[in-house]
């Protein structure tokens, strides 16, 4: 069973890596690139002045590494334990991750447990709605997605999130840190997607707008024959709107992937 592992680059590296350190054949096929963007430096003096803000979402680990990026003084607002601090909201482990190596404190944030069902802003939204009160603000660091030069502005989970702030009277604030983008195929990648359409190889997929860079980058190829593995049920949903033949779900965590897919081999 071979897995091409659909990340971004950098992420896509390290799952090769983990996934080949377990006996698995897996290659980097990276169906969404990341570009920071520029956060205007008074929008970034205002944060850093603090004011109501109670929480910080960030939505992905991508999120998390582009915001500080943009000014890596904006992670003092987070190196200290004092009791009226933003707390800082993680979807999943892996952003929660991205968080520490920015310089977060660990006991500055709040992540849905290890033995969540899933790792999005639903489980998020258990672990944090009882910090937010009516006046509050929040602020939600998200990427976006370009397709044409334009802004989708589709986000399902954070602004499922938002909705629920709302609902509790409080605010919402968002913070565009970086760009997803179709790459630049290489004619090595092109031959890699048309032959994984059919030969029995397992996309991994961990966005929907991945499988959505697929279809536009290769709108002839037919993917009834392909088989998927979605981290979330709303990728698994896209695999199935694209065409996929085969599609499966699992948590996205390295050994319940691992899971998954020794029981597909099995059948």
């Amino acid at each position: 069973m071979r897995v091409v592992v659909t990340r971004p680059e950098r992420e896509a590296q390290r799952w090769v890596r983990d996934l080949s350190a377990q006996g698995v054949e897996a290659l980097a096929l990276p169906l969404i690139q990341i570009r920071p963007v520029s956060i205007p430096q008074d929008w970034i003096r205002g944060v850093q002045q603090g004011g109501r803000r109670i929480g910080v979402m960030f939505v992905s680990a991508n999120a998390a590494d582009c915001f500080f990026l943009a000014d890596p003084c904006l992670v003092d607002l987070f190196g200290s334990t004092a009791i009226d601090g933003p707390r800082v909201w993680a979807t999943g482990p892996g952003t929660a991750k991205a968080l520490l190596r920015a310089g977060v404190l660990p006991e500055k944030i709040d992540v849905p447990p290890p033995g969540a069902t899933q790792f999005d802003s639903e489980a998020l939204w258990q672990i944090v709605h009882s910090q937010i009160r009516a006046g509050d603000c929040v602020l939600i660091v998200r990427g976006t997605d370009a397709v044409d030069g334009l802004d989708s502005g589709t986000g399902t989970g954070r602004d499922w999130f938002a909705r629920q702030i709302a609902a509790l009277g409080a605010k919402v604030e968002f913070v565009v840190a970086y760009q997803r983008c179709v790459p630049d195929f290489t004619a090595r990648e092109r031959d890699l997607a048309r032959a994984a359409a059919n030969d029995q190889s397992v996309w991994l997929f961990s966005s929907a707008q991945a499988v959505q860079n697929l279809r536009r980058a290769f709108p002839e190829l037919n993917w009834s024959r392909g088989r998927a593995l979605a981290t979330h049920a709303r990728i698994a949903a896209s695999a199935r709107d694209a065409g996929f033949g085969v599609v499966w779900e699992s948590r996205p965590t390295l050994s319940d992937v691992l899971a998954a897919l020794k029981s597909r081999d099995e059948l």
